[in-house]
């Protein structure tokens, strides 16, 4: 067919030169032939067309159907993981309204913030402690200033909330009080 068509294509470029009269080389079989051909040339490029966009929509609507389950289910290994921590932290409460032993409570609290630092280091989650660090404004918070000559300048010398990364970028900053220079 591919021939019929080149073939086809050739003789209407040899007839079809513009500035000549070439209606009596074509017959009305040639001419029946070409359009034939020209129909179902149209109809094959009409079928991929209408197959294309089939196509293209089907793969629209998987994408929305993956985004929305990503959306809907992303978070949940992270909560299997968190899901011990709760646990753990429902037993320590239950237990400290029963039995008033203070070791047994922190051992179990200690145990419980292992859980918690472990599942968060698994998803990439990193404590931000600046104690005794020097004050970066990029992963702190400056809540105050305060006077000292113990340590340099600009150095953290209490934190009053830990800050955190997620995967290296930051979810929240660090709370901290830092030093300046004592004024005479």
């Amino acid at each position: 067919m591919d021939k019929e068509q080149e073939y086809s294509a050739e003789e209407l470029s040899e007839t079809a030169k513009p500035g000549e009269d070439n209606q009596e080389d074509l017959s009305p079989e040639k001419l029946g032939r070409l359009l034939e051909d020209a129909r179902n040339k149209a109809d094959e490029h009409w079928d991929q067309v209408v197959r294309t966009r089939a196509e293209l929509d089907n793969l629209k609507k998987r994408h929305q159907r993956e985004l929305e389950n990503a959306h809907k289910y992303g978070l949940e290994r992270f909560v299997g993981e968190l899901l011990g921590v709760w646990d753990s932290l429902e037993l320590g409460y239950n237990a400290a309204r029963e039995n008033h032993d203070v070791e047994k409570l922190l051992e179990g609290t200690e145990l419980t913030l292992k859980m918690l630092t472990d599942a968060m280091n698994k998803f990439g989650v990193e404590q931000i402690d600046p104690q005794g660090e020097t004050f970066d404004p990029e992963l702190h918070q400056a809540m105050s200033m305060v006077p000292t000559d113990e340590v340099p300048p600009n150095t953290v010398v209490n934190v009053v909330q830990k800050g955190y990364l997620l995967n290296g970028r930051l979810v929240r900053p660090a709370m901290v009080m830092v030093s300046q220079a004592p004024t005479s």
